[in-house]
C-alpha cells in the first residue's frame, strides 16, 4: 500500500526509510512521531527484516508501506541502495533507523530546509542522548553532534580530515539524484555506508550539511566489550576502503580530542566514571588496531570480534 502526502506545486517530493527488525516497545512513539510532524514525508518506506513483533502491523496502521526481506538478505549497505532505487522518483531521501526518534514536530522541515541550496547532497541532523542516557552516553551526542550547524565541502577535509565526510543514516536527509550519480549507497561494508556516500559526494563537488536545529533523540548504551566490537569494524572498514584515509585524512586527532572532551564532561558531571572512560578509550584503540589488521587474523577471530559478525559469512565488500 502506497501512502503519499498532498504537495504543494514545485515543492520537494520526499520519500522516509525506515529500516526495522523487531522494532519493540519504542516504536510506537516512534512511528507516531513521524505522523506528528508538520512537514508530512510524501510516503514512508518501511523494510522489515522478518520481525517476529508488531513491527510490521504497526507501521501499516500508520499508514506506512512495508517491504519485507529475509533477515538474511539485510545489509547496512545494500538494503538501503535497494530503498533509494524502489523511491528514486522522489526528490528527496530521509534515512532514518527505528531507534531514532524526531524531537520535534518541525524536525524533518528544518532538515528539508538545507535543500534550499541546489550544492546541498546531503544533510543530516543533531542526535541528542536518549532518555535515561548515562553521561559516558550523552557526552558521545553532544561531541558528535554539537548545537551549530556547519556546511562542509571537500576543502574542508584540510582541517576536518576524515570529519569532514561524516554523515549518519540514523536520521539524514540525501538528495536523491546526487546520491545516485554519486554510486549510491555502497554494498558489503561492515558499517558507515553513509559516510562512504556523503565521501564520494564531497568529491562530486556537493555539500553535506549539519542541520542543529533538526533534532531526533538516539543514542545507545554500549558495553565495554560492545566499544571494542565497534571499534574493530571501523577498523576493518578503514582497512577495506583505505581510500578514505588517503583523500580525507587519519582519525587519531578526532580521538584524541574527543577523550580529552569526555575526561572534561565527567570531570564536571560524574567524575566517578573517568576510571571506566580510561577502559573504554583503550579498548576502543585495541579494537581498532585490531580491524586494521584483521587479514591477518583467524576467521574464527573475526567473528568473534566484530559488531557485525553476519558480515564475515558473505563476499568481501567493495574496494
Amino acid at each position: 500500500m502506497r501512502t503519499e502526502a498532498a504537495s504543494a506545486p514545485g515543492a520537494l517530493r520526499v520519500a522516509l526509510v525506515i529500516p526495522v527488525r523487531n522494532a519493540g516497545r519504542d516504536w510506537p512513539r516512534i512511528a507516531a512521531a513521524v505522523r506528528a510532524q508538520s512537514r508530512q514525508p510524501d510516503h514512508v518506506l518501511v523494510v522489515d527484516s522478518a520481525s517476529t513483533d508488531d513491527s510490521a502491523r504497526i507501521a501499516r496502521e500508520h499508514g506506512f508501506e512495508v517491504l519485507g526481506i529475509p533477515v538474511e538478505d539485510f545489509d547496512h549497505g545494500g538494503t538501503r541502495q535497494m530503498a533509494a532505487l524502489r523511491c528514486r522518483d522522489f526528490d528527496v531521501l530521509v534515512y532514518l533507523t527505528q531507534d531514532a526518534e524526531l524531537a520535534d514536530p518541525e524536525s524533518l522541515m528544518l532538515l528539508l530546509r538545507a535543500f534550499d541550496d541546489p550544492q546541498v547532497g546531503a544533510a543530516y541532523g543533531r542526535q541528542l542522548p536518549r532518555r535515561g542516557a548515562g553521561p559516558i552516553e550523552a557526552h558521545a551526542r553532544l561531541f558528535n553532534y554539537p548545537a551549530r550547524s556547519r556546511h562542509c565541502r571537500l576543502a574542508d577535509a584540510a582541517t576536518l580530515g576524515l570529519k569532514a565526510a561524516f554523515a549518519s543514516n540514523s536520521y539524514c536527509a540525501w538528495r536523491t539524484q546526487h546520491l545516485l550519480a554519486a554510486g549510491g549507497f555502497p554494498q558489503r561494508l561492515i558499517l558507515a555506508e553513509d559516510m562512504v556516500a556523503a565521501a564520494r559526494m564531497l568529491q562530486a563537488g556537493k555539500v553535506v550539511a549539519y542541520v542543529a536545529e533538526s533534532r531526533v533523540l538516539h543514542s545507545h548504551a554500549y558495553s565495554v566489550l560492545q566499544e571494542f566490537r565497534r571499534y574493530f569494524d571501523i577498523g576493518v572498514l578503514h582497512s577495506d576502503q583505505r581510500w578514505l584515509l588517503d583523500a580525507f585524512g587519519k582519525p587519531e586527532g578526532e580521538g584524541l580530542r574527543f577523550v580529552l572532551s569526555e575526561w572534561r564532561y565527567l570531570g564536571r558531571t560524574a567524575p566517578w566514571r573517568i576510571p571506566e572512560a580510561f577502559l573504554r578509550t583503550l579498548c576502543k584503540y585495541l579494537g581498532y588496531k585490531a580491524g586494521r589488521h584483521s587479514a591477518s587474523l583467524p576467521a574464527a577471530w573475526r567473528v568473534r570480534m566484530s559488531m557485525h559478525s553476519n558480515y564475515w559469512s558473505a563476499a568481501r565488500p567493495q574496494r
